[in-house]
């Protein structure tokens, strides 16, 4: 079942079009990753989705209702959490996490205390003296001790250690072993890497390419290393076969990973010693679409 459909929108700021006929799908119990770099869209994508902007042309909905006409209910049951994080300074970190929490119609004491452990925050003190790292933290405890059905987290890890991204990670596998969805918008390609089902890739406000990461690697090379008894013929005019280094343990290259099985019956006739074949990171996919 579609949890998130963004259907061909488009929207504009007086002659700058921000996006361009966008879409997007994100289905039940999935890990979508949102990728791209500063001023892609992404943040404002999700404000459509939150219904804090209309879309100048198409249509988005998340539950199967308009995003726009039916936020107050949609955020019933969503978790969201941006990437620059602003609280009331007089309030305590816990009194906000109380708030969000109770606006959702959550109350699981037991899940709270949880994650303020384990995303070590002092929940007695004032918002005010936080760091905009223990500001995320307040947004994300109050996230994840809710009950929601959604969550749409955009750049969340924006002010924590590696430590605290750890435990982030840890706790978005939690909500998707419990049959959530998330849409976690991201430039850190290593964490989208761990936790995504699928991917978009968004660029000056369009997608430029989404699917799941076995399906974007089939559009890359794989890496390969390989000793063999002879010397391999024919490997430089290979046309699928870029990047060849001889050394003393072999030679390594990359292949256009939908020529590899090919490549590696070819290779078995000058008798292989060993052979190491790397799929391509999200790093390298992301990189070849913004050469």
């Amino acid at each position: 079942m579609s949890m998130v459909n963004v259907d061909n929108v488009t929207k504009r700021f007086g002659k700058f079009t921000a996006l361009d006929k966008i879409n997007l799908t994100l289905n039940e119990g999935e890990v979508c990753g949102f990728i791209g770099p500063n001023g892609a869209g992404k943040t404002t994508t999700i404000r459509i989705l939150m219904g804090i902007l209309q879309a100048t042309k198409g249509s988005a909905s998340i539950f199967g209702q308009d995003v726009w006409k039916n936020a107050v209910e949609i955020h019933k049951r969503i978790a969201y959490v941006p990437g620059d994080v602003n609280l009331w300074p007089n309030l305590t970190g816990g009194e906000v996490i109380d708030l969000f929490v109770r606006l959702r119609r959550g109350n699981n004491k037991n899940r709270r205390e949880d994650l303020i452990r384990r995303f070590d925050l002092d929940p007695t003190k004032k918002c005010r003296t936080y760091s905009k790292g223990n500001r995320q933290k307040v947004a994300l405890v109050a996230a994840f001790a809710s009950e929601a059905d959604l969550y749409i987290l955009d750049e969340p890890t924006s002010g924590l250690d590696p430590l605290m991204e750890s435990v982030f990670q840890e706790c978005v596998m939690d909500v998707k072993k419990a049959g959530k969805s998330v849409l976690l918008s991201s430039h850190i390609l290593s964490e989208v890497e761990k936790l995504c089902d699928r991917v978009s890739i968004i660029r000056q406000g369009k997608i430029i390419d989404s699917g799941t990461l076995l399906e974007l690697r089939h559009l890359t090379r794989t890496s390969i290393s390989v000793k063999t008894a002879r010397p391999i013929e024919g490997l430089a005019q290979n046309p699928t076969v870029h990047d060849i280094k001889e050394s003393p343990s072999g030679i390594a290259f990359s292949v256009d990973t939908e020529a590899l099985g090919a490549l590696i019956s070819h290779m078995s006739q000058f008798e292989i010693l060993s052979l190491e074949s790397t799929p391509p990171t999200l790093e390298q996919l992301f990189m070849r679409h913004y050469e």
